[in-house]
């Protein structure tokens, strides 16, 4: 009986030890929440993905695409908030709070970086590119293919055969847009009276461009 009730003490002492650290382990922990703003200039804007690192602890968050942040973290920890093109800033938990929610509007400023210049040559230096330039030997065969590269047929067979990018389908679309916008409201010009179509007409007749090809 009496290791029964040894036992049973034991185990309340041991349950209200863990509690109470517990306890007080909660009582330590803070939601903390904010923005964070460029405040290089009076026109506030936020900064997304920031990076909000609690030193010396190995963990944190960032903030979303509004700039807005929320962690747990302890009273009297160092948060420090890090993106790229800004400084560095360190902001510290008070120790005394009393709530265990806290929020911060963190401004950022922005900082220069000037890279030195870098020249990327495919030979170690300049000696070496004339060396090897003038010791090529370039043979008729390489000549020959190419003058064949960059003949005007070659040239119009690729022009002809090689489909357009993106940039230039984009380039297309934009001028038939703005061409409409043009004339929007009222009739477009006939091409009827404009001298300079009647001569790409009489181009493209003597050309060819109208006679039915073989398939």
């Amino acid at each position: 009986m009496c290791f029964k009730n040894l036992v049973l003490i034991i185990f309340s002492c041991l349950l209200f030890g863990t509690l109470g650290a517990q306890t007080d382990r909660d009582s330590s922990l803070v939601q903390f929440s904010g923005m964070v703003l460029d405040g290089t200039t009076s026109e506030l804007f936020p900064v997304p993905y920031t990076n909000v690192l609690v030193k010396e602890k190995g963990r944190g968050t960032y903030s979303d695409f509004s700039g807005f942040f929320s962690i747990v973290v302890e009273k009297g920890d160092v948060i420090e908030f890090s993106a790229v093109g800004y400084k560095t800033v360190e902001y510290a938990i008070p120790k005394d709070l009393k709530d265990n929610h806290y929020s911060l509007v963190q401004l950022m400023t922005q900082d220069t970086i000037n890279l030195p210049e870098t020249v990327v040559f495919p030979w170690p230096s300049k000696e070496h590119f004339k060396l090897e330039f003038l010791a090529m030997d370039v043979t008729s065969e390489m000549q020959q293919r190419a003058l064949r590269n960059v003949a005007n047929e070659t040239m119009e067979r690729m022009r002809s055969t090689v489909p357009s990018d993106g940039g230039e389908h984009a380039s297309i679309y934009l001028r038939d847009q703005a061409r409409s916008y043009y004339y929007i409201g009222q009739q477009p010009p006939m091409n009827i009276f404009n001298p300079i179509a009647w001569k790409q007409f009489f181009d493209a007749w003597q050309n060819g461009d109208f006679k039915k090809k073989k398939k």
